[in-house]
């Protein structure tokens, strides 16, 4: 008996042993490569715009989180609660883009706020989302200026089983307009050691653009603030934001922060969109702890995000009561900007898991 259970505890010891060295050295490698940006950072800004930016006339401003292409109707995803960590083929990651761009096409915006684009991921089968929107869309705005900063760079991200590899991924703005500054301003991150260095560095894209004959600037915020924490990541996330409202509203400027807020408005009424029992539930910005001079608008007429439980696909009906839907896409605006529509453009979820969203909006005449 000694002699088998000595060679079998010195092999289940060898074994543990390699799996902590394995462990380890993971986990230091993740540690000397942990993607560490600078508080601000300036971002090089691509290309030309042609459209010179007039006050008292009417612009298009679209945002759209579009599930690094891979997050269509197909899909669903173990973070919320379903299965797959591999969530669609090459083929189908390029079927969702292509149908994203048909979108963006026929909305047609001024400018493109886009969240969770990936550039060189495993889980998108390292297709460079930012240059193929570029290359494939037709509308006046994917083909001038545009900005990329990165929010999530991770060499290798070793969770769950499979693992979900490497991850470049950030977001993406495109503008008609001639862009004359942008920067990447880091938010503060939830997520202490290990868990910091497999997790996204979130940050607030801001751009500025020029107004024929005025000394203002409209401000733009691109933004995708934490979704996965315990609440507190969005507060501290949310406060920076406000604080750089203030200071824009401060100078004068038009502002509009726009994007996935993982979060829904208190000004705005979501309950035709109830949270179902287990399901991952949104945080809320108080809107009056804001400036009074600030509008937070959204289109409730369709949800802007469903949950990633199940396939949708396979969803009986789009009845609240029998499939999660949120509302936590919006837009934060000036008061010195009229909005003259908005609306949730339903693609029925079949390229990603949020849904568009358009705002047409004319600057005011500074008094």
């Amino acid at each position: 008996m000694r002699k088998i259970l000595k060679p079998l505890i010195i092999t289940i010891c060898s074994a543990l042993a390699f799996l902590l060295l394995l462990f380890l050295t993971v986990l230091g490698y993740l540690t000397l490569d942990e993607y560490k940006p600078d508080d601000i950072e300036k971002i090089e800004v691509e290309n030309y715009g042609s459209k010179i930016l007039k006050l008292d006339k009417a612009i298009r401003i679209m945002t759209w989180n579009i599930g690094y292409g891979a997050l269509g109707d197909n899909a669903d995803f173990f973070m919320d609660g379903g299965k797959m960590v591999n969530t669609a083929t090459a083929k189908r990651v390029r079927y969702n883009l292509d149908g994203i761009i048909d979108r963006i096409d026929e909305i047609n915006p001024d400018i493109l706020m886009i969240q969770e684009m990936d550039r060189n991921s495993a889980r998108s089968h390292f297709i460079d989302e930012y240059e193929y929107i570029k290359k494939n869309s037709t509308s006046y705005v994917a083909n001038n200026q545009s900005i990329f900063a990165y929010n999530y760079k991770v060499s290798f991200v070793p969770y769950p089983i499979p693992p979900i590899g490497k991850v470049e991924a950030g977001l993406a703005t495109y503008s008609a307009f001639r862009i004359d500054d942008a920067r990447r301003i880091q938010l503060p991150c939830p997520f202490s050691w290990p868990l910091r260095t497999g997790n996204l560095k979130r940050c607030l894209e801001v751009s500025r653009i020029q107004i024929e004959n005025s000394e203002k600037e409209l401000v733009l915020i691109n933004l995708h603030l934490e979704a996965y924490d315990d609440g507190e990541g969005k507060i501290a996330q949310t406060n920076m934001l406000k604080e750089l409202l203030n200071q824009e509203l401060k100078k004068g400027n038009y502002v509009i922060a726009g994007g996935d807020f993982n979060q829904v408005f208190s000004n705005i009424d979501v309950s035709k969109y109830p949270v179902l029992e287990g399901n991952w539930e949104a945080g809320v910005i108080d809107v009056d702890s804001f400036d009074d001079a600030l509008q937070f608008v959204t289109d409730t007429t369709n949800p802007t995000c469903r949950s990633l439980d199940k396939v949708y696909a396979d969803a009986e009906d789009t009845d609240p009561d029998s499939f999660q839907y949120y509302v936590i896409d919006g837009f934060i605006v000036s008061d010195n900007i009229e909005i003259l529509s908005l609306r949730t453009h339903n693609t029925v979820f079949q390229y990603s898991d949020h849904n568009p969203l358009s705002m047409d909006v004319v600057l005011l005449p500074e008094t």
